[in-house]
């Protein structure tokens, strides 16, 4: 994680000194600040990355020189290998879109549609609980 805070902390210097170098040949404001929310947005991450490695206490694998491919190797996490939940939230969130266009109860009917459909995604897998449990 050393070399991935590292360069996201170097990017964010490197965007704040070119927002600077395009200010004095002219650039205009909307260019200067999408550089320099660019610069924000690599130090939150370089600086997320900074205290995640300081709380973990000791260096991944992909910090060692010498590592191999295999040391690093293991479980990422638990992807869904067939889910619905996708569609609906993105029906959702293209009916928002134009909800802005069309008119403002369908942004609202949408949000509620995209709420209920995310909720519906993130809790897939959840388990529910029963008499058994307790």
């Amino acid at each position: 994680m050393k070399a991935n805070w590292q360069l996201f902390t170097g990017l964010s210097i490197f965007y704040v000194i070119m927002s600077v170098v395009y200010y004095y040949v002219g650039g205009e404001a909307v260019g200067i600040t999408g550089m320099i929310l660019a610069a924000c947005l690599a130090g939150m991450v370089g600086f997320y990355i900074w205290f995640t490695q300081k709380r973990i206490g000791f260096d991944i694998p992909s910090d060692n020189v010498d590592a191999e491919i295999a040391d690093d190797a293991g479980e990422l996490g638990f992807y869904s290998p067939h889910s619905w939940w996708p569609l609906p939230v993105a029906l959702s969130a293209t009916a928002m879109g134009l909800g802005l266009i069309i008119g403002w109860w369908l942004t609202l009917i949408a949000l509620g549609a995209l709420i209920i459909s995310i909720i519906g995604m993130v809790t897939e897998y959840e388990k529910p609980l029963t008499s058994s449990n307790h």
